[in-house]
């Protein structure tokens, strides 16, 4: 991969098939798909992204079971992950161009770190662009 540790499109064509299922409200096998990328990119700090995928589709499944604790402990995990990201320069153009990754990164560091349900709305209503 060119760039290592900036997100290419060679990790977005690995993403697809889990955003898609994120799209499509299956958070639980969204988190499944893409947890196996997470693993096999040790060492590649772009696999953040990955992580911050799972850790919001995780946060929604949680949520669907009415379980705030859950909800808000990975919605919060994934804020630490994408501050990594910044600080880190893993974001690239093919990240916003592909993932509207400004646009849902806002959602998620707009959710404060004891959120309601209500909190919530935005995100549930967001999608990847794909």
């Amino acid at each position: 991969m060119e760039e290592f540790g900036r997100f290419t499109q060679e990790h977005y064509d690995l993403l697809v098939p889990g955003l898609k299922l994120f799209n499509s409200g299956d958070y639980w096998l969204c988190h499944e798909e893409v947890e196996d990328l997470w693993m096999d990119h040790i060492g590649d700090n772009a696999r953040y992204v990955f992580w911050v995928v799972i850790q919001i589709a995780t946060s929604l499944y949680h949520l669907e079971d009415e379980n705030m604790a859950g909800a808000s402990g990975m919605i919060n995990k994934a804020k630490r992950k994408i501050e990594f990201i910044e600080k880190n320069h893993v974001e690239s153009k093919i990240l916003e161009d592909k993932l509207q990754w400004f646009k849902v990164k806002s959602i998620v560091m707009g959710i404060p770190s004891k959120p309601s349900f209500s909190d919530f709305k935005e995100l549930e209503n967001f999608k990847f662009t794909i």
